[in-house]
């Protein structure tokens, strides 16, 4: 069984390591849940098919490259993603601030899943609450769940996912049936149009989290295959599966709003399925947010915050964004999360595979089944390379942005590391 809290500062033995379905069906649930869902009926309201699916195979690919890459890593080092980026370019301090990051992003996610529990909420009571006001309830609501460990209702939420997983099929197969295929070629996007290179960056944006963090499950795995096989799943289950469905369905019904699709396709059951979605996922995005934070600021400061209320305040900010309306820059948030991570991730293949900087300490260290005894501090270059990639990203209007961003960043921290081999480091180490 894996538990992602074991062997948080240490390598996972060999004799711990678990079945490839133990690993598989974990990875899986990251991809198919209520945001690949959104996901999908964003770009099949505001593409055409055709657009769509050029968007998923080609996200799909960018995203199946690095999630390989470092799940492989983490399967040969038997650490966790926050561990192996120690070793990887950027330090002990440099991979706090990559929790950080992963943990700002969580607090994005929390609050678009609020949002959605909401809009759910209110629209089952009639708009008699008013979004402002459902958004504030659900958000504190989920906020002291998490906060206090209310095990009984948590436990209920995890029956959410594949309830929503067989949800999405009856949908499909409600409003599907009888669809002509040809028919949904056809149809025009309803809603704001997005170009491909968006769409490919929105869908490497809606899965790249999950890609950081394979390392945490795939440290568990036994060998190469089995990580090539967990992320061959996972890309079908999460991107050709749900959010290939979610398509469909979306262009065929004429609207991206995962509540109006619900309603009227499944009626208050459909609602009912999306609200305990959110749960669990809200429970798991805030909890996560949470210890990153905690995590973050003890190893900055050296300071113990209380769990209890780091996660109030986190949930307080979390419930202010669904208030404020970052559903409806939904698109933006995936943007930003697919131009800001890839270059991290990109930085980290550059070092373990390429720079290979620290990879006779690892390999002398794994023969022992501990870690290097020496932890580089903080490692500048990684850290503007990832800046530099990032803001490429953001900012050219040519290309596709997640690709410009990977790329950038991994030339970059290339190049600097070339260009200081015969300088001082900057990589101090303690």
């Amino acid at each position: 069984m894996i538990k992602i809290e074991d062997y948080p500062l240490s390598r996972v033995p060999q004799d711990k390591r678990v079945s490839f379905l133990s690993v598989a069906i974990v990875h899986m649930g990251m991809l198919t849940a209520l945001d690949q869902f959104m996901l999908g009926a964003v770009l099949g309201n505001s593409m055409t098919l055709s657009e769509a699916f050029i968007a998923i195979t080609i996200g799909s690919l960018i995203f199946g490259i690095v999630t390989f890459g470092l799940g492989l890593a983490g399967m040969r080092e038997g650490i966790s993603g926050s561990l192996l980026a120690r070793w990887c370019g950027f330090g002990r301090m440099g991979s706090v601030l990559i929790g950080i990051v992963v943990a700002v992003s969580l607090l994005g996610w929390f609050g678009i899943q609020n949002a959605i529990f909401a809009k759910s909420l209110n629209f089952a009571l009639g708009d008699r609450l008013g979004f402002a006001l459902s958004a504030s309830l659900s958000g504190l609501f989920l906020t002291v769940l998490v906060a206090f460990g209310f095990k009984a209702l948590r436990i209920t939420a995890r029956i959410a996912v594949p309830l929503f997983i067989l949800l999405v099929f009856f949908i499909s197969y409600h409003v599907l049936s009888g669809q002509k295929l040809h028919d949904s070629f056809l149809l025009a996007p309803k809603g704001e149009a997005l170009t491909i290179s968006v769409g490919i960056t929105i869908v490497v944006g809606g899965a790249i989290v999950a890609s950081l963090m394979t390392p945490d499950l795939t440290r568990y795995s036994k060998n190469k295959r089995h990580v090539f096989g967990i992320t061959l799943l996972t890309i079908l289950a999460g991107e050709f599966v749900v959010n290939g469905l979610a398509i469909f369905i979306a262009k065929t019904i004429g609207t991206a709003d995962v509540v109006t699709i619900m309603a009227q396709s499944a009626g208050g059951i459909g609602l009912l399925v999306v609200v305990f979605s959110t749960l669990r996922v809200n429970d798991l995005n805030l909890y996560s947010s949470s210890l990153g934070m905690v995590n973050a600021i003890e190893g900055i400061t050296g300071k113990k915050l209380k769990y209890t209320s780091t996660t109030i305040i986190i949930g307080l900010l979390g419930t202010l964004f669904s208030v404020l309306g970052i559903l409806d820059r939904f698109v933006d948030f995936l943007t930003v999360l697919g131009v800001v991570f890839p270059p991290i991730i990109g930085v980290m293949l550059v070092d373990y595979y390429i720079l290979r900087t620290h990879r006779d300490a690892l390999d002398a260290s794994r023969s022992r089944g501990e870690l290097p005894q020496k932890t580089p501090l903080i490692g500048w270059t990684a850290i503007i390379a990832s800046i530099i990639g990032s803001t490429i990203g953001l900012m050219t209007e040519w290309g596709v942005p997640t690709i410009n961003s990977l790329i950038a960043a991994s030339l970059t921290y290339w190049l600097f590391n070339l260009l200081l081999r015969r300088s001082p480091r900057l990589q101090t180490t303690e």
